[in-house]
């Protein structure tokens, strides 16, 4: 069975760790604007601003599993390792009937 951990990508980590370190500090903002009962429009443009930065790690993680730990798994010998890395991106993505063809 192949590594299952992420592989070594300095540059990849550096990018999606500024994205969440933005959402981090998005949501903080939330948490306060919605305490000192902020204006609602405020508080849902730092939402989608949220949401904004976990696509763009969602995008940044998917990418870089593609590139690495799905290719590593497709060239692999084993019919069960490839069958596994379709069946976990199918399952993350909620992909309905695919799964057992």
């Amino acid at each position: 069975m192949p590594a299952r951990s992420a592989p070594s990508d300095p540059a990849a980590k550096d990018k999606i760790m500024t994205r969440l370190r933005s959402a981090e500090g998005h949501l903080r903002g939330v948490l306060q604007m919605v305490e000192q009962d902020g204006y609602c429009i405020d508080v849902l443009r730092q939402t989608k601003a949220i949401h904004a930065a976990l696509a763009k790690v969602e995008a940044l993680l998917l990418d870089r599993h593609l590139r690495a730990c799905v290719t590593r798994a497709v060239r692999s010998e084993k019919a069960q390792d490839r069958a596994r890395v379709i069946a976990e991106l199918l399952d993350i993505y909620q992909v309905k009937g695919l799964r057992d063809r």
